[in-house]
């Protein structure tokens, strides 16, 4: 799809600007890939811009994300808390995984009425190669502890205590606008834009 242009008549004539240009203006920032090294950095760029240019006004993320690697998100998420601003998240499809993790950062969490948030415990792939006993235990043990922080959080923004959470991160849970709300996940259902 071809970048749409917004055409904005000023005393010095027509000004163009692309609708990303014109949605960052109004503080307004999207998530729509996989959360990892490459696309955390400018997230988090666009993000620090906003919230440095003017201290205390709301900025918007909007998430659409299958999720990705752990250790991205959670600088996302970390500067995302550590915000002068307010922020607002809004699940605009399917936050999974690390993508619900990063729209639990928001002080308001939205979600349209057919949003779906997806949770579980993180995974881990041991490759194709035999491993050593111990280079096992470690990764299994970093896995657990990331397991925690990932259920610390969620327990934290939601109100549950670490045993719900952690019997609903046993698998892949998901949860709609309702059900959302219902856990503590969500604080709005959206009904206009």
């Amino acid at each position: 799809m071809n970048n749409v242009n917004i055409i904005k008549e000023t005393s010095q004539g027509n000004q163009y600007f692309s609708v990303d240009d014109y949605m960052f203006n109004n503080r307004e920032i999207f998530l729509t890939d996989e959360v990892n090294d490459q696309t955390m950095p400018e997230m988090i760029k666009r993000f620090m811009y906003l919230d440095r240019v003017d201290p205390g006004k709301e900025i918007t993320v909007y998430i659409s994300s299958p999720g990705g690697e752990v250790t991205s998100g959670l600088v996302f998420y970390d500067v995302m808390r550590m915000a002068k601003s307010p922020v607002k998240t809004v699940c605009i499809g399917t936050a999974a995984s690390m993508g619900s993790i990063l729209f639990l950062a928001g002080d308001k969490r939205c979600m349209t009425r057919h949003a779906r948030l997806m949770i579980h415990d993180p995974s881990v792939v041991m490759g194709s190669q035999p491993s050593k006993a111990l280079a096992v235990q470690d990764t299994l043990e970093s896995i657990m502890k990331t397991r925690e922080t990932l259920a610390r959080i969620i327990s934290e923004r939601t109100g549950k205590p670490l045993r719900t959470v952690y019997s609903k991160t046993k698998g892949d849970t998901y949860f709609d606008a309702d059900e959302a709300i219902d856990f503590g996940l969500a604080t709005e259902i959206l009904t206009t834009i």
